[in-house]
């Protein structure tokens, strides 16, 4: 990675196409420069004039946005899926040429994408627009930290291309990016709700008690689908600001390919890395939010001292504390769980910090943190067996993890649950809950219920909702 200060566009182009012409590859030119503020929403709204697809990204914690249009490279991976995206983004960093002087997290280039739930589950046309491990650095990425913006330009330069004419198209992007038009808040208007095989799924429970009694698996975690159809194509960026609005605390993520999205608000944060200190989250155990405020605290009381959620949730707690020592030093696990609440639900929190090990990256985090016990099982390979041959929903992206990297080895993965697959005028939405050897079919399809909510009431789902509950 070079990094370099330049002060002029142009000069830039012409050091890439210089460098391009000796090295006879496509080399990768990356300029962040501060500019005004601007409402990343807007800026989302403006980048669906780019080709190449959108990003978003908005933190559960911190007053910190990623908004990002188009492709300047593309990191895709089938086996190995972790190494190979990790030899591939090494890769394009060893050559590229950089120029951005504050070097903050989340800035220059990055890659934004994720991972499916599961490769060795055969696909099916639902997620035939998205690869199995699929990262993307933005060709144009607004990054805001704490108040400040920052645009970052990606692009990969060949050696027959000429500076001023990248220099002209870049401008006229940033216009057209920088647009100040207002967005459409106006949600979606559902048609129909459509369970998919909700009885089937009740019966698989059943059998997976059965298996769990006569085995010796602890929890598998099932799943279930939600089809939505709505009158008009979804406006994503009027469902993103209404997901920022109403899921305070949680990450608001996005990731477009061709005519489909996939988007959430997730509580649940897989990993983050800022200059070597990493925090996990263990959130299992769920309960709704009470109308009231002592309702509030009474629901909140007993999910403290619920044992199925509070066995749940040591599951979880085990196993990211074991995957987290694997890499890291000066590991601090809190000895007890508190609440967690959001505008819906609220659940079972335990933080994990840690200092990273050098001979790590985010990603060999990742690699041994996925999926946990709150989206896969324990064992773990029981589990996934189990789900790969029983399960009848194909995952993909759902409840794996999604989020980014930047070439200074920061990031931060989110576990993509509360989400949804838009694909123009439809939609399929995803939950899940853990089942032990006492859960009961009704009781989990209740809970599934309820994970279901913040996504459908930012898409006009509020009569389902009520109807259910």
């Amino acid at each position: 990675m070079i990094q370099t200060e330049i002060d002029k566009l142009d000069s830039a182009f012409e050091e890439a196409i210089a460098t391009a012409k000796t090295t006879r590859r496509p080399q990768l030119l990356s300029v962040t420069e501060p500019i005004d503020q601007i409402d990343p929403i807007l800026f989302f709204e403006n980048a669906g004039q780019v080709e190449g697809g959108r990003v978003f990204w908005k933190s559960a914690d911190e007053d910190f946005w990623l908004a990002g249009a188009g492709e300047a490279y593309a990191l895709e991976a089938d086996s190995n899926r972790f190494t190979q995206i990790e030899e591939q983004w090494t890769d394009i960093l060893s050559n590229a040429i950089i120029a951005n002087s504050r070097r903050l997290p989340g800035t220059g280039p990055i890659a934004f994408g994720g991972f499916s739930f599961d490769p060795d589950k055969p696909k099916t046309s639902l997620w035939k627009d998205f690869q199995g491990s699929q990262f993307r650095v933005p060709a144009y990425l607004l990054s805001v930290i704490n108040g400040e913006c920052f645009f970052t330009i990606n692009i990969l330069v060949c050696d027959h291309d000429h500076s001023g004419q990248l220099a002209f198209q870049v401008e006229k992007t940033k216009q057209m990016l920088f647009s100040r038009a207002a967005v459409e808040h106006e949600g979606p208007e559902i048609e129909r709700v459509k369970e998919i095989d909700p009885d089937i799924w009740k019966q698989l429970v059943g059998q997976t008690t059965d298996k769990i009694k006569n085995s010796d698996i602890e929890k598998i975690v099932l799943a279930r689908e939600l089809r939505v159809y709505f009158q008009d194509s979804v406006k994503l960026s009027a469902v993103l600001d209404k997901l920022v609005e109403a899921q305070t605390n949680s990450y608001v993520f996005a990731f477009e390919n061709g005519k489909d999205c996939f988007l959430g608000a997730s509580p649940e944060r897989l990993v983050k890395v800022e200059e070597r200190r990493l925090l996990s989250t263990c959130l299992a155990g769920t309960a709704p939010r009470g109308d009231t405020e002592g309702e509030d605290r009474e629901i909140g009381y007993t999910l403290l001292h619920d044992q199925k959620n509070l066995h749940e949730h040591r599951f979880v707690v085990e196993m990211i504390r074991e995957a987290v020592e694997a890499c890291c030093r000066n590991v601090k696990v809190p000895d007890e769980p508190v609440l967690y609440p959001l505008k819906n639900l609220q659940h079972l929190y335990t933080p994990v910090e840690a200092e990273l090990d050098s001979k790590f990256s985010i990603l060999d985090v990742v690699k041994r943190l996925h999926p946990t016990p709150a989206l896969g099982g324990k064992p773990r390979m029981q589990s996934m067996k189990f789900i790969r041959e029983d399960e009848q929903l194909d995952r993909g992206w759902y409840g794996a993890p999604v989020g980014w990297m930047d070439p200074y080895q920061n990031g931060e993965f989110a576990v993509a649950i509360r989400s949804a697959l838009i694909q123009e005028s439809e939609a399929s939405l995803f939950a899940g809950c853990g089942v032990v050897k006492d859960s009961l079919p009704e009781e989990e399809y209740e809970e599934t219920n309820i994970k279901f909510t913040p996504m459908l009431s930012v898409l006009g789902g509020q009569s389902w909702i009520t109807q259910k509950h």
